[in-house]
């Protein structure tokens, strides 16, 4: 795990991220229809598993639509997709509904998950200051560990399914 350290409050925070290598828990969490998404169900399938901030902003709409959009070419490569936010299911039904995502989205309220692969903190815009979700994506291998990691100065949302399997091929 690789430890990032940052400000908040003027007390300086340490901060666990996932990093290369390291496995990943089993239990992923709940998804838009109330049903436990774990690891296993992906058996024989690398894990996109993608953190968003906000279901249905403008960023985070084009990201899922590209992972829609090539989604039957990553399935043929032997990928699965799982998005990431800390909105409900509600949420997430109304965002999969209105653009015909065909993968799953992990309603993490409790922001377990997000802490978990250190992709919650503080983040600043226009000046202010908030908690939130900074978009990372993890590439998960058959294994359980992680392969690849995506931060969000690297991910374009509107070509990341094309990064994804780019990166594939580098390997």
């Amino acid at each position: 795990m690789g430890i990032i350290f940052y400000l908040c409050n003027n007390l300086l925070k340490l901060k666990i991220m996932m990093e290369i290598g390291d496995k990943v828990p089993e239990i992923l969490g709940t998804d838009q229809d109330g049903k436990q998404i774990s690891l296993s169900d992906f058996k024989g399938k690398k894990l996109v598993l993608y953190f968003y901030p906000k279901d249905s902003t403008p960023g985070c709409t084009s990201q899922a639509c590209n992972l829609r959009d090539n989604y039957e070419l990553m399935m043929k490569r032997g990928y699965a997709v799982v998005g990431v936010s800390v909105q409900d299911e509600k949420s997430h039904k109304k965002f999969i509904e209105k653009y015909n995502l065909p993968f799953p989205l992990i309603a993490d309220v409790d922001k377990k998950l997000n802490e978990a692969f250190g992709v919650y903190g503080e983040k600043k815009m226009y000046g202010r200051s908030y908690m939130g979700t900074f978009r990372t994506t993890f590439i998960i291998g058959t294994d359980g560990t992680v392969e690849e990691i995506f931060t969000p100065k690297q991910i374009k949302v509107k070509e990341h399914a094309e990064q994804i399997l780019a990166a594939a091929e580098q390997k």
